[in-house]
């Protein structure tokens, strides 16, 4: 034989099970020949049970590569120098990555061709491959990860009297054509690498943590405690006119369920990042990695028009009736702030996505008279007749109090919004809001 080893065509005296390492990154790459029965000089041996081996092979690949990648092989049994060899044909496959399946979607069970040697795929190069072949739509993509556990999946079925069984996985495109975990699938199971991460601030701005707290697993669980950790801290007020007494949440359920909804289904799970809800005492900011699906305007969603980024999730969510009707989340959550002054705003970038829902209870308007001032606190005011700013310790002086008292008078000021802090450590001072 006048060939020589190369991108694609690789020589083996034997089958073993490196030849199926050699197939897949035949499929993975270019396509090529495999000649069993030749030296790596390229000096034909040949083979003395060539059916033998061929059947080997022929069952090794059908059991041990996933996708199926048989519809892109041919096999024969040729003459060559008066010796019988085998010549496994290879085409680029459309389904790539072929992998091993004891080994999974990772650099150790993918291979690809590297000049004359089939190597461990990148992590870069598997998704790359992932997008050629499933397109641009994460959660329709095949998850990296196929050991995935659904528990908690199933149980929200279960509690919703609705069937799971393979069959409906596959309709739901959890599991793909090929009997493969999708993205989606990675989402919903235990194994689901995003979070959602809840900071409670004291006041207005980010200086002090009271609480804290990351969720993460299936976002079905990650949904349901994220919720009940806000419901906490969602109080309740009471106002009793004549005999009635009304009670008052400091925000509309319905607004918190809401939005929490829009950031786990128009999440851009492309992305690593966590979705952030910062809880302050007068608004609660919600943070979703991913802009605005192509085509849509700020205008669109007010007026309750959807493109959904995540259209299999939503689906799941709508079958559990967490979801009663596509697109009518925000307008929801607008509705639900129709008796207050006060109402949510929606800021977008390009790469990310904010809803701050106002605490009902405080009107930013309406701070100052919300919070009424103390003796001291009046005191500390009426230093700002004599001087455009001032520091801790003259507020130590003119009050003739400690240090920690001080600082705790000059915090409330801050929470109440009639004063701002200015400059960093030993510089720090005080100056009247406007």
């Amino acid at each position: 034989m006048k060939l020589i080893e190369g991108m694609n065509v690789e020589f083996k005296k034997l089958y073993t099970k490196d030849a199926i390492k050699t197939i897949i990154a035949f499929a993975n790459s270019s396509g090529g020949k495999l000649y069993i029965g030749v030296d790596d000089n390229g000096k034909v041996i040949g083979l003395e049970n060539p059916d033998t081996e061929l059947l080997m092979i022929t069952n090794s690949i059908r059991d041990s590569v996933k996708p199926d990648v048989t519809m892109f092989t041919s096999s024969k049994i040729e003459r060559v120098d008066h010796q019988q060899i085998i010549v496994f044909e290879v085409q680029k496959g459309t389904a790539s990555p072929y992998y091993l399946s004891e080994k999974g979607i990772r650099p150790s069970g993918v291979y690809v061709r590297q000049g004359a040697s089939s190597v461990p795929a990148t992590d870069a190069a598997i998704i790359r491959m992932i997008r050629d072949s499933d397109g641009d739509n994460y959660e329709e993509c095949r998850s990296l990860n196929q050991e995935l556990e659904f528990k908690t999946l199933k149980n929200a079925f279960e509690e919703a009297n609705v069937l799971l069984e393979e069959s409906q996985m596959k309709t739901l495109q959890v599991i793909d054509e090929d009997g493969l975990y999708t993205n989606l699938g990675l989402l919903l199971s235990e194994q689901c690498q995003h979070t959602i991460k809840i900071a409670v601030f004291e006041g207005t701005t980010k200086e002090l943590f009271k609480d804290r707290y990351e969720f993460s697993g299936s976002v079905i669980s990650q949904m349901k405690e994220a919720y009940n950790f806000l419901d906490r801290y969602n109080r309740t007020q009471s106002e009793i006119i004549g005999l009635k007494r009304t009670d008052k949440r400091d925000y509309p359920e319905v607004a918190i369920r809401e939005t929490l909804l829009n950031s786990i289904v128009h999440k851009d799970y492309a992305f690593s990042g966590s979705t952030l809800i910062s809880v302050f005492e007068d608004r609660i900011e919600f943070v979703t990695i991913g802009g605005l699906v192509r085509g849509m305007s700020e205008d669109d969603i007010l007026l309750g028009v959807s493109i959904l980024r995540n259209k299999n999730l939503a689906n799941i969510l709508y079958r559990l009736k967490w979801i009663e009707a596509y697109g009518t989340g925000i307008q929801k959550t607008i509705e639900s702030y129709a008796m207050v002054s006060v109402k949510p705003t929606i800021n977008i970038s390009s790469n990310a996505f904010k809803i701050t829902l106002p605490n009902t209870s405080i009107s930013k308007k309406e701070n100052v008279v919300k919070f009424a001032l103390n003796e001291s606190e009046e005191k500390i005011l009426m230093m700002f007749d004599r001087r455009d700013r001032i520091i801790r310790k003259d507020v130590e002086f003119e009050l003739a109090i400690s240090q920690p008292m001080a600082v705790k008078l000059l915090k409330s000021l801050l929470d109440k919004e009639v004063v701002i802090r200015k400059g960093q450590g030993k510089n720090v001072y005080y100056i009247r809001k406007e």
